[in-house]
């Protein structure tokens, strides 16, 4: 604990005293070292600090593979091994893939195609082809768009309902035990839920002629 606690002043005075704002090795937590500093990009969004969390989503909101970053990577890093997780889970790659613009790299859209994902609904920002607007203005790119905007309110629903918002366990490894278990508690309300509709199918209802 004593390092730490040195650390931590050392940092207080090059910020404070040396006007430094860039330390390397930044140390934000004396209790969890390898917690980090999380910007989203956005100048409206707090800073957080923690660790990056993978969560990735099939029908039914059934979470099928998570991952705990020891450092944040590149969104754009995670397309084709998501995908790749997804087939060894599943044994067959997804039919459509939709993940948020930072996703985005033309090689993984290619890679995706040639592993044999018929569309990947995943926004390219910075194209000026009239032709790719065109793609991502179609009804199958816009469908895609709205359902990972769902998979977005996943993410909120595990932080509320399963304490994915804050972890209490401690270290590395209490942090992957922590946002296990609270994808495998979602899992199963979600598996319960489609079971019983399978179960109770809703009674269809005829029009008056």
């Amino acid at each position: 604990m004593v390092p730490r606690v040195k650390q931590v002043i050392e940092q207080a005075r090059a910020r404070v005293l040396g006007g430094d704002t860039h330390v390397v090795g930044k140390l934000v937590s004396i209790f969890e070292p390898g917690t980090e500093v999380i910007r989203k990009g956005k100048a409206s969004k707090p800073t957080e600090f923690g660790k990056m969390v993978k969560v990735q989503e099939a029908e039914n909101q059934i979470i099928t593979g998570f991952e705990v970053y020891e450092k944040r990577p590149y969104d754009a890093a995670l397309s084709i091994p998501a995908i790749e997780s997804h087939q060894e889970q599943l044994g067959r790659v997804p039919r459509l893939v939709a993940a948020d613009a930072a996703f985005y790299s033309a090689g993984n859209e290619r890679t995706a195609h040639e592993m044999g994902v018929q569309r990947v609904c995943v926004p390219n920002r910075n194209s000026k082809s009239a032709e790719r607007k065109r793609e991502q203005k179609k009804r199958w790119f816009r469908n895609g768009q709205k359902w990972r905007t769902g998979c977005e309110g996943r993410i909120s629903v595990v932080k509320r309902r399963h304490g994915l918002n804050r972890c209490r366990d401690k270290g590395d490894r209490g942090m992957r035990r922590w946002v296990g278990l609270s994808v495998i508690a979602d899992n199963l309300i979600n598996i319960g839920r489609v079971l019983t509709r399978r179960e109770n199918p809703a009674p269809a209802v005829a029009d008056h002629c």
